[in-house]
């Protein structure tokens, strides 16, 4: 495979560089052509690199790019999944270049998507790509690409069920994810799930003079900002009511084993620029984005917050808040739960409205299974390390469904770093990343 890339790199750059410069940003409905426009440029790419065939697939929300290779009937089927949409690329000023315009400099392809997940979809067509011309593929390949990850996948779990006999296969190959670091490989043994809320304070039923009203009735801010500092106690433990009573505590000898993965928590604080981390009393940074459940506040606002005063008293105030939830934990369960408990804080003088915007269940896998094995083996002959079983703090809520429907267990080998600052401005996915993913990539095929 080294060879091979080294032979196609600049026609894999242009290729991707295609890609990544259609804004499908699946969150904005002035985008919904683009992420049709990206979908078709997918299957075209699909059928240059050897797909028997590749279509887009209609769905409630955003088309689905299905593709396929046959090579036997007694072969293992491998079902590739990815996403083609891409989170919206504001602030633009933070930007050092135009994200939509990609750049190679520094070692790295810059642009929104070059890690999620453009660039780390774009190796698995061209690992297949070398495997269906070097004429070493031995398996039957299944390409689901869809475009609307980044708003939760809403569509994609009825049209897996619609196509349940179609989407057939062994194992869900997946690379959408970081690994620890571009020394010590890991394999993702599971993802966190997510409940995803916005909540609305009402207080008075329209924007007051805050001279005339301000001590006299009661800010929606301020509510909204007590309501929030209480859902956390002295030790950082969420107090929805019900909200660990899933949680499976792991075994000394479990995070023992979670505890392999190397750390450096200075070079983690220096990274963000912060004096000290926070979190649930008694577990580990690394723990604490891997094997806890965590609220999060994730966008809060009210009021009149342009240039220059407005002495005004704000009639609402908004909240979006993010639950990471762990295996067992349902997302429907929790979401029910936290809409109970928020509702039932508010003092008399505000109204609340909790809506649900996105969920989904996390998951595991097990690192006995013949893919994951065959995963590991890849990512040491690329590394010349022995990949670290870790767990992912994100979430892929559809996953959850892909193996509740399916009955089959996802594999996530992905190659992005921390550093490429996904879902932020800068986004970016080292050179050498790129590259090994494809060489590991196509290892997996060889060794599955």
């Amino acid at each position: 495979m080294k060879q091979y890339i080294e032979q196609h790199k600049d026609r894999f750059f242009e290729e991707l560089f295609s890609l990544l410069r259609i804004p499908s940003v699946s969150a904005k409905k002035a985008n919904e052509a683009d992420c049709e426009r990206c979908a078709k440029r997918l299957a075209q790419l699909l059928l240059e690199a050897g797909a028997d065939k590749a279509e887009l697939y209609p769905t409630k929300g955003k088309p689905v790019v299905y593709g396929e290779k046959f090579f036997s009937a007694d072969a293992k089927t491998i079902l590739v999944y990815g996403h083609y949409d891409v989170q919206p690329a504001e602030p633009l000023e933070k930007w050092n270049s135009d994200p939509f315009e990609p750049e190679i400099h520094d070692g790295a392809i810059w642009g929104r998507g070059a890690n999620d997940d453009k660039g780390q979809l774009f190796m698995h067509i061209k690992a297949f790509e070398h495997e269906v011309r070097s004429g070493l593929l031995h398996h039957n390949v299944k390409f689901m690409f869809e475009g609307e990850e980044e708003i939760g996948s809403p569509s994609l779990p009825d049209w897996i069920r619609e196509h349940k006999d179609m989407l057939q296969a062994d194992i869900c190959l997946v690379s959408d994810t970081t690994m620890i670091s571009e020394k010590v490989p890991s394999i993702n043994c599971g993802m966190r799930g997510l409940s995803y809320l916005e909540v609305c304070v009402t207080g008075p039923n329209k924007d007051l003079h805050s001279g005339h009203y301000g001590g006299a009735v009661a800010n929606p801010i301020t509510v909204l900002c007590e309501m929030i500092a209480s859902l956390h106690d002295e030790n950082q433990r969420v107090t929805v009511p019900g909200f660990y009573d899933k949680v499976v505590e792991l075994s000394a000898d479990d995070r023992a084993m979670f505890a392999r993965a190397p750390f450096d928590l200075d070079e983690y604080k220096a990274f963000l620029d912060i004096d000290e981390v926070r979190g649930e009393k008694g577990y580990s940074t690394l723990e604490r984005t891997g094997i806890r459940p965590c609220l999060d506040v994730c966008g809060i606002w009210g009021g009149y917050t342009g240039e220059g005063a407005k002495t005004v008293l704000p009639s609402q105030a908004h909240a979006k808040i993010s639950m990471r939830l762990v295996p067992n934990q349902l997302s429907s369960e929790i979401t029910a739960a936290f809409k109970k408990h928020f509702e039932s804080i508010a003092p008399k003088d505000v109204k609340v409205e909790v809506k649900a915007c996105e969920g989904g269940d996390g998951f595991l896998i097990p690192i006995s299974s013949p893919a994951y094995k065959a995963g590991a083996r890849a990512m040491a002959e690329v590394y010349g390390v022995e990949p670290v079983p870790s767990r992912g703090g994100g979430s892929i809520a559809v996953l959850a469904e892909v193996q509740k429907i399916l009955g089959i267990d996802p594999l996530l080998m992905g190659f992005g770093l921390e550093r490429d600052t996904i879902h932020s401005p800068n986004e970016s996915y080292l050179l050498k990343q790129f590259f090994a993913g494809m060489e590991a990539l196509a290892l997996f095929y060889k060794y599955y």
